[in-house]
């Protein structure tokens, strides 16, 4: 192996011969797909959601049935050998490495190429992500993955190749930037701090952050009241203030919007400059209100239901300020 800083700690064939124990050694460290996390630049999930995979709180999400996934893993393969035609190189499967300076420091490279301090990461995207691959352009969170596998082989660059649309592939190349490289590792350390320490992160403003704290906290102390802290007033007071900025920007939409309605009058589509206004007439919708069927004929709720017509969400935490 021609990685100098890490070492080999569970080999291709020990990984595919054994998922479980190949999930057990991700779970060990930190992985090139948590550095975009770590670095609050996945848009899917937070650092809190992450810390509470690392600390055992939560099972990581199960991709098993998502096609993305499951075409990206079917095309890895096509893309690599695709790669090595364009480019000469010759690339090879490794496994799982680990840092040798820091043990938490993971990364399941997809290619090391040989010959070279450098290696290969895999990527396949959708048609609207093209703009995201112009020119020297890659995502952000696949620039903190390479970054991450940089650090961890103490590779001086890193390929990346993607295959757009199903039928356009690029490939690029990330030099080393040693700031970013310790930037990156610097907050992993932070991260890594907190999941031993079992030490939650901040909390964010994210989606993923908000179904954490659900699944964290579901409400077992029924009707436990406490007292908040005084910095609890401070936020409060933002969230109110917030709230009335939020209502007077609505408000002020509205009224742009209804100005624009008089204009059009009874016409469904405006043109102004490069935008296209429409205000077109909606047909009308049905609507049934399960609660009157319930209370009037709750026979008819109950054969709903079992047929699966009626179906019933888990019951969730509701946060209000009076």
């Amino acid at each position: 192996m021609a990685y100098s800083n890490c070492k080999l700690i569970l080999s291709v064939h020990d990984a595919e011969k054994d998922h479980d124990k190949w999930l057990r050694t991700r779970d060990m460290g930190i992985g090139g797909s948590d550095a975009a996390v770590i670095m609050g630049l996945n848009p899917y999930k937070s650092p809190y959601q992450l810390w509470m995979e690392k600390t055992g709180q939560a099972a990581p999400p199960d991709l098993s049935g998502n096609q993305y996934i499951y075409w990206g893993s079917k095309n890895e393969a096509n893309i690599a050998d695709w790669f090595q035609e364009e480019t000469g190189k010759k690339v090879r499967k490794l496994g799982t490495l680990q840092n040798r300076t820091y043990p938490f420091m993971l990364a399941n490279v997809d290619r090391q190429v040989l010959g070279e301090n450098a290696g290969l990461e895999i990527k396949t995207a959708g048609v609207r992500h093209y703009k995201e691959w112009k020119g020297d352009e890659i995502p952000d969170a696949y620039y903190c993955q390479c970054l991450h596998y940089m650090a961890v082989t103490g590779s001086d660059y890193w390929y990346i190749a993607v295959l757009l649309g199903g039928n356009e592939s690029k490939w690029k190349r990330i030099d080393r930037n040693e700031e970013d490289v310790q930037t990156l590792i610097s907050h992993e350390q932070e991260f890594w701090s907190l999941v031993q320490t079992h030490t939650a992160p901040p909390v964010d403003g994210t989606e993923s952050c908000t179904k954490a704290l659900n699944a964290r906290y579901p409400g077992d102390g029924e009707d436990g009241m406490i007292t908040l802290p005084d910095e609890a007033l401070e936020l409060i007071d933002g969230i109110q203030s917030d709230k009335s900025i939020m209502d007077q920007l609505k408000a002020q939409i509205t009224q742009r919007e209804n100005a624009l309605k008089e204009m059009l009058g009874d016409n469904v589509t405006g043109l102004c400059g490069d935008h296209k206004v429409t205000w077109k007439p909606s047909s009308a919708r049905e609507s049934i209100s399960l609660s009157k069927i319930k209370k009037g004929d709750p026979d008819l709720y109950g054969a709903l239901k079992d047929k699966g017509f009626i179906t019933v969400s888990q019951p969730a935490r509701r946060f209000a300020i009076k």
